[in-house]
């Protein structure tokens, strides 16, 4: 079945060195289109495009995905920091500006000036960044198994809950359309009944022939055959897209929109109060599997 676009996945694991503690977690909210933001710790920010990848092999396509993953060091090992000369020597420069020209205190120190963390450059090992992904990979792997569950379960929920209600309509589909038979086939006595009561002050007699064109006339005006096999068209294709594995919510939009035009029309067609009302509680349930459908990926 479709899956849901609501959902959160999270883990965290050591690496297997014990140098790191890493934390991933993905949530997620409905959204028309694939809006993906991540979030990393500073030290692996690099990775960002990897983990975006990640998410598209994993098979999200729509929806607000927000990811997280934060990485805490245990433990250095290979890393050098390096400090920008360049940098550090415009920035002491720039405070020894501010001091003078404000008449502030003489405080400058190494802390202050290490404070500044954009005078330092970090140095690994180019084997690091493998190692380091390799590690990020498994936790978020293992986040994204979770995300994905929820997601499952939850679009499982969503699409029990949209056949159902689709069934429902189908059922009051039914029921009016025995209704507007039974209207169709006695037009032509209340017509017939209509017609005569009219010509009695006028002493006169109604064709027989009129009051069959005039009941022809109305039948076609008033089928709704074809709106019905339409339906029927619909609500069976509905059921093959929710019980397939591929995102398809705004297939599944479009062909809501659909049943509700169908349904439009059997209302304006509808010469009986009790076709009416069904027809007002079928936009009911239509409306209510919209609003479902918008959950879905």
């Amino acid at each position: 079945m479709l899956k849901s676009m609501t959902a959160f996945g999270r883990a965290r694991k050591m690496s297997s060195d014990g140098a790191l503690d890493i934390t991933a977690e993905i949530r997620s909210v409905n959204s028309r289109y694939l809006d993906c933001s991540v979030r990393m710790s500073r030290s692996v920010s690099h990775l960002e495009d990897r983990v975006k990848t990640a998410l598209s092999e994993a098979g999200i396509t729509r929806g607000k995905v927000e990811v997280y993953i934060g990485v805490d060091v245990l433990e250095q090992r290979g890393m050098e920091i390096a400090l920008d000369r360049e940098a550090a020597r415009a920035y002491v420069a720039a405070l020894n500006q501010l001091r003078e020209e404000f008449g502030l205190t003489d405080d400058i120190s190494v802390m202050r000036v290490a404070q500044n963390r954009e005078l330092f450059v970090v140095k690994k090992p180019e084997e690091d960044d493998e190692h380091e992904w390799t590690e990020i990979r498994a936790v978020l792997s293992e986040a994204l198994a979770g995300f994905n569950e929820m997601r499952r379960k939850e679009g499982e929920n969503l699409c029990r809950d949209i056949l159902g209600k689709a069934e429902k309509i189908r059922g009051m589909a039914e029921e009016v359309k025995k209704l507007s038979e039974a209207d169709i086939a006695g037009y032509p006595q209340k017509l017939e009944q209509r017609i005569r009561k009219f010509l009695e002050d006028f002493d006169a007699e109604a064709s027989e022939q009129r009051i069959l064109t005039e009941a022809a006339i109305y039948a076609d005006r008033a089928a709704i055959d074809e709106e019905l096999v339409r339906l029927g068209s619909h609500f069976k294709a509905l059921s093959e897209i929710v019980n397939s594995d591929e995102a398809a919510g705004r297939k599944l939009d479009f062909l809501v929109q659909e049943i509700n035009r169908e349904t439009n029309t059997i209302g304006s067609k509808a010469g009986n109060a009790q076709i009416a009302h069904l027809v007002v509680d079928m936009k009911t349930e239509i409306e209510k599997i919209r609003e479902q459908i918008q959950n879905l990926e």
